[in-house]
């Protein structure tokens, strides 16, 4: 079969000794289709970022770095600098899986740019299968200084075997089943309304609705002081964000370097027997980033969906919105097997299931 591992398949991967760490894996960091990965002690400041084709991670420390620090106690990571970090996670014995990563979606909400590293590996974010070894973490804070410490989680990895991608007669097929776009009202979108191009492709809200009464963005603030990440609901969103109220016929410029919250036009529901991920839409619609972590585990959105947050950075020119514009796509993907616990579930910390336009689960409003 082709698919994605779940919950208890990855389970049983750390039972058996495939994936190890020390401290040794908690059940907190297994989600319905992906895994958690921790940082360690130490983090190196680098002068650049660098892909590790053909040396160690480690080999190629000693050439970049800067100075070391420690972790244990916490550390600050200065905006705009690149960092590495490895994980306290590593792959033991080999696997017959693709490993991919990508940043948390607390991460991603943060401007907080991650890649994963492994030795050897001409790719980010991608570990081929039979690697065995350490594992890194590229992390550069685009809009705030950070502190971190170790333990903390900013990324997650899945495993996946085969071609696990849905094609588009696959997915018009699912959403016929039931289905996975809904309008604010919580009433499935009809078929003739869906746009389906290698993917689903949806919209960005640039007016209130129903769940959207209050500001239609946030845009971070240039000069913010430190984000926490060991705080939850710990700072003042006003202190590092401005909100953006609902332009005049829907639509809003954006600028370049700028760094956006904005939120899905329509509301997503992925079924427990698939996952799905925000991939970037095709570079034609403009000069801009609109997500960092993008990943959706096996039952995000209920029954009746939830709305995807769109981190978006636009480059080179300024960039016009309009309501409704395609802006994204998922790419959705099989399971190997029903999960026997999904998003949303109370043994989880589901933070995003139900969410509107949400900021960082470390703000208030």
């Amino acid at each position: 079969m082709d698919g994605i591992l779940v919950y208890q398949q990855i389970r049983a991967l750390i039972d058996r000794g495939l994936l190890t760490s020390t401290p040794a894996i908690a059940s907190t960091q297994v989600q319905p289709s992906s895994l958690d990965l921790r940082l360690a002690t130490r983090g190196y400041r680098v002068r650049s970022g660098f892909l590790p084709e053909n040396v160690r991670v480690a080999d190629r420390l000693e050439e970049m770095t800067l100075y070391t620090f420690d972790l244990t106690d916490g550390a600050v990571l200065e905006k705009g600098q690149c960092y590495i970090v490895p994980l306290l996670e590593r792959i033991e014995q080999p696997l017959p899986y693709l490993v991919r990563a990508n940043p948390k979606s607390s991460t991603g909400r943060l401007d907080l740019f991650t890649r994963l590293l492994a030795d050897r590996c001409g790719r980010f974010e991608t570990v081929p299968p039979g690697y065995t070894g350490p594992l890194f973490l590229e992390i550069v804070p685009r809009s705030f200084p950070v502190r971190v410490r170790t333990g903390l989680s900013l990324c997650q990895v899945r495993f996946s075997q085969g071609d696990a991608a849905l094609s588009d007669d696959e997915l018009r097929a699912e959403h016929a089943r039931m289905p996975l776009l809904f309008d604010d009202h919580g009433q499935g979108l009809p078929a003739k309304a869906l746009r389906i191009d290698d993917g689903l492709t949806m919209g960005v809200a640039m007016r209130r609705d129903r769940d959207l009464q209050g500001p239609i963005g946030y845009v971070a603030r240039r000069y913010a002081g430190i984000v926490d990440l060991d705080v939850e609901a710990g700072h003042d969103a006003e202190d590092f964000f401005e909100p953006i109220a609902e332009p005049k016929g829907g639509r809003y410029i954006v600028e370049p370097e700028e760094f956006y919250i904005f939120a899905s036009k329509e509301r997503i529901r992925v079924p427990r027997h698939l996952a799905a991920e925000m991939v970037a839409y095709d570079v034609g619609i403009g000069e801009l980033r609109t997500n960092y972590a993008g990943f959706f585990d096996n039952g995000f959105g209920g029954d009746q969906g939830t709305r995807a947050v769109l981190e978006v950075r636009p480059h080179d020119v300024p960039f016009l919105l309009e309501d409704g514009q395609v802006f994204f796509k998922l790419k959705f993907f099989h399971a190997l097997a029903d999960p026997d616990v999904v998003y949303g579930d109370k043994r989880l910390s589901s933070h995003y299931q139900g969410q509107a336009l949400k900021l960082s689960k470390h703000f208030r409003v």
